[in-house]
């Protein structure tokens, strides 16, 4: 796959959609009243989407539709494998956290990461929308975006779910950790 053009072959199109149909049909409530066919049409028309969902599924993240904006008209897709993605582990906040680093630097960083794949971090608010949808993360962790305030001060947030409860924490925004990675979220 070349990179700086974000497009798939015919054939890993064909093999993309038929894993995201898959996973579509076989999680309905994650999408109740949303039809594959129509998500396909969009999904077909817009190659560099495609290509972002690819990435999303080559590290892990099993992405599925997650909801529709009537305002803008786009499926929304997160990230929904049952723990972080594990091709986006050990990976600290951003690139000035990385930068910061004097010793035993994460090789990536989860914003930087999620830009050169077309997606964005979670937010809270879409970290605990996921929640209501199953039981993610209860023995890995996932970066969010982190208010500037926060992160001025050199930290960064993170989510989990322990305990059947969904909860909120705070690192320096240089630490990483093996069972830490990202969620993304995509609009097609």
């Amino acid at each position: 796959m070349n990179n700086d053009k974000k497009d798939l072959s015919p054939e890993q199109r064909e093999e993309l959609l038929n894993v995201l149909k898959v996973r579509f049909e076989k999680n309905v409530s994650r999408h109740k009243g949303l039809e594959w066919a129509k998500v396909q049409a969009k999904l077909e028309t817009n190659t560099e989407k495609l290509w972002s969902l690819d990435e999303m599924e080559i590290t892990g993240g099993e992405p599925d539709v997650v909801g529709y904006d009537k305002k803008t008209g786009e499926y929304i897709f997160y990230d929904c494998s049952a723990e972080s993605p594990k091709g986006r582990r050990s990976v600290c906040y951003d690139g000035e956290a990385l930068e910061a680093r004097k010793e035993h630097k994460p090789e990536n960083n989860a914003i930087d990461m999620a830009a050169d794949m077309g997606i964005e971090l979670l937010t809270e608010e879409q970290y605990r929308e996921l929640q209501q949808l199953g039981k993610f993360d209860t023995k890995t962790s996932s970066w969010i975006i982190t208010p500037p305030a926060i992160r001025k001060l050199g930290g960064a947030l993170f989510c989990d779910r322990r305990y059947d409860h969904v909860f909120v924490y705070h690192n320096g925004a240089d630490s990483y950790y093996a069972a830490r990675a990202f969620r993304g979220s995509l609009r097609v």
